[in-house]
């Protein structure tokens, strides 16, 4: 049986050190301006703060109130990992926490 480190990537798919993340977050209904506002927010934060955030953009699905959708690039997975335990989540988590929400996280390699 082959490790992950021998296993051929798949074609196209670059080994690279950036990660990109694809977050679904699932919100109550009629509470997703006052997530946004929250989410926007944060998303300055990073930006402005943690150099290894080189993207964050905010998706909000045209017929579909309850879910909102990022798409966020990090340097690598230590400036995830810096993002993830960093000040601006924290305090995102703490203004969130009552919504209720739910967020899958999708990590994704780069293909070129």
């Amino acid at each position: 049986m082959k490790t992950e480190s021998q296993i051929e990537p798949a074609p196209g798919v670059v080994h690279v050190s950036k990660l990109a993340i694809i977050a679904t977050i699932e919100i109550p209904f009629g509470r997703r301006d006052e997530f946004l506002t929250s989410l926007m927010a944060h998303k300055a934060r990073c930006l402005k703060d943690e150099a290894g955030t080189l993207e964050f953009e905010v998706l909000a699905p045209h017929q579909d109130d309850t879910k909102v959708l990022s798409y966020e690039l990090y340097q690598s997975d230590a400036a995830f990992d810096v993002h993830r335990n960093g000040p601006s989540i924290a305090q995102f988590r703490k203004e969130t926490a009552e919504m209720g929400i739910k967020i899958t996280v999708t990590r994704c390699a780069l293909v070129e």
